[in-house]
C-alpha cells in the first residue's frame, strides 16, 4: 500500500511553542484542524485538500502538476477545496497553491526552509524510498563563515550509517552535491531524497562509503566557485576525517548547480577527479557568445582531459528545458577536444525524477 506523508522538519519549533499555545484563548475548531492535505485514492489518483473558505479562485501548482495531469477542482461547502490529480508519479513532489492570484504554501506545513511543501509518495521498494530494514545515515546542518561573501552560510552533510562510531578511524572521499535555481541546501535531501538513495545503495554494497556535502549555491555562480574553494572545502576538511586530494573528491550539480559545476571545471579542475553536470550547460546568450570563454576552454581542455577521470553530462530528454543549452555546450566541448560521457533519459524532463536517477547512477560509479 502506498505511503503518503507530509515531510515535517520543524518538530522542535512546535515543541518549543507548545507552552505559549496553552495560554492562548480558546477558538472555534475549523476543518483545517483535521484536514488530510494529501492522500492516495482507491482509483490511483491523488487528492490534495486545502482549507480556504473565503477564496474565490485556487489553482494547484508545482511538481505534481508537471506530468500531463488532469486536475479536477472542487469547492466544498465547508471551505475545503480539493484537487483530484491523475498521473502523479511516485517520489517526493513539491506543490503549492495560487489562491486569488497569490502563491501560497500548504497552510498545514511547518517546514520553514522550503518554499513549497512536499508530498512524499512511494511504495516503499523504490531506490529512493525510506526503508525500515536498512541502516540509515545522518544528515547534519552546519554553519560556516564564508570568506569571500563575508557572511555566515549554511550547508547540509550526509554521513554513512555508523559514521559517528567510526569517525576518525578511516578517511572518506567527498561528493559535493549542488542544487538548482530556486532551491537551497535542503533540496537534495528533502525533495531529492538523497539520503534515502545513498542509504539504500550503501546497504546493497553498490557504492563506496563517502561523505556528501550539500551547500547553498544561491550566491551567484562566480561567487559560489570562490566560496567552495576558499571556505566550504576547508571547512569540511577541518570538520570531518576526509581525504584532501583530487582522487577522492567529486562534484555534481543540477540546472543552476550544473552551471556552477561548469564554472568549477573551468577554474578549479585540478581539484576534482569526478565531475557530473546534470541538466545544464553554458548560457547561450552569455558564456557561449563571448569568444574569450571558448578560447580559454581551448587552452585548458588538454589539462582537463588529463586531470579529470570522469566528466559526465546528463539530460532528461528533449523535454528537459536545458536541453538546448546543454546540447550546444557539449557540441562546443566536443569540437574543442573535451573527453566526456553523455547520458540521456527521455521522458524525465527537468524534474527531480531525472535528478534522483542521476544521483543513483553517479553514486555507484565514483571513487572506484
Amino acid at each position: 500500500m502506498n505511503t503518503i506523508k507530509i515531510l515535517l522538519a520543524a518538530a522542535l519549533l512546535m515543541g518549543s511553542m507548545a507552552s505559549s499555545y496553552a495560554q492562548q484563548p480558546q477558538r472555534v475548531p475549523t476543518p483545517n484542524d483535521t484536514i488530510v492535505p494529501v492522500r492516495k485514492l482507491a482509483n490511483g489518483n491523488v487528492l490534495f485538500s486545502v482549507y480556504a473558505p473565503k477564496a474565490r479562485t485556487i489553482e494547484l501548482k508545482g511538481d505534481v502538476a508537471n506530468y500531463n495531469n488532469e486536475i479536477t477542482t472542487r469547492e466544498g461547502k465547508n471551505g475545503v477545496w480539493t484537487f483530484e490529480v491523475t498521473n502523479v508519479p511516485e517520489g517526493a513532489l513539491r506543490y503549492y497553491y495560487i489562491i486569488d492570484g497569490v502563491a501560497t504554501k500548504e497552510p498545514t506545513s511547518v517546514k520553514p526552509e522550503l518554499q513549497t511543501t512536499v508530498a512524499s509518495l512511494d511504495k516503499g521498494d523504490e531506490f529512493f524510498a525510506y526503508k525500515k530494514d536498512v541502516p540509515h545515515g545522518s544528515v547534519s546542518v552546519h554553519w560556516y563563515e564564508s570568506k569571500n561573501l563575508g557572511k555566515t552560510r549554511r550547508l547540509h552533510v550526509w554521513t554513512p550509517a555508523g559514521y559517528e562510531k567510526t569517525a576518525g578511524k578511516k578517511k572518506l572521499p567527498v561528493l559535493y552535491l549542488l542544487h538548482g535555481g530556486g532551491d537551497n541546501d535542503a533540496a537534495w535531501y528533502v525533495t531529492g531524497q538523497a539520503n534515502n538513495i545513498l542509504d539504500n545503495l550503501l546497504a546493497e554494497g553498490k557504492m563506496e562509503p563517502m561523505i556528501v556535502v550539500m551547500p547553498d549555491g544561491t550566491c551567484g555562480i562566480d561567487q559560489f566557485t570562490v566560496d567552495l574553494r576558499e571556505s566550504i572545502i576547508p571547512y569540511i576538511q577541518s570538520t570531518y576525517n576526509v581525504y584532501t586530494d583530487a582522487a577522492h573528491r567529486a562534484i555534481a550539480g543540477l540546472s543552476m548547480g550544473g552551471m556552477e559545476v561548469l564554472d568549477v571545471l573551468e577554474w578549479d579542475y585540478p581539484m576534482y577527479k569526478y565531475v557530473w553536470v546534470l541538466s545544464s550547460g553554458w548560457m547561450f546568450n552569455e558564456k557561449m557568445k563571448d569568444p574569450r570563454n571558448e578560447q580559454h576552454m581551448k587552452e585548458i581542455i588538454p589539462a582537463i582531459n588529463k586531470s579529470v577521470k570522469e566528466l559526465v553530462f546528463t539530460q532528461g530528454g528533449k523535454e528537459d528545458i536545458t536541453y538546448y543549452n546543454g546540447d550546444l555546450t557539449m557540441n562546443l566541448f566536443k569540437k574543442l577536444g573535451m573527453n566526456f560521457e553523455y547520458i540521456e533519459a527521455p521522458g524525465g524532463g527537468h524534474t527531480w525524477y531525472t535528478w534522483r536517477n542521476d544521483l543513483y547512477r553517479l553514486a555507484q560509479r565514483i571513487f572506484k
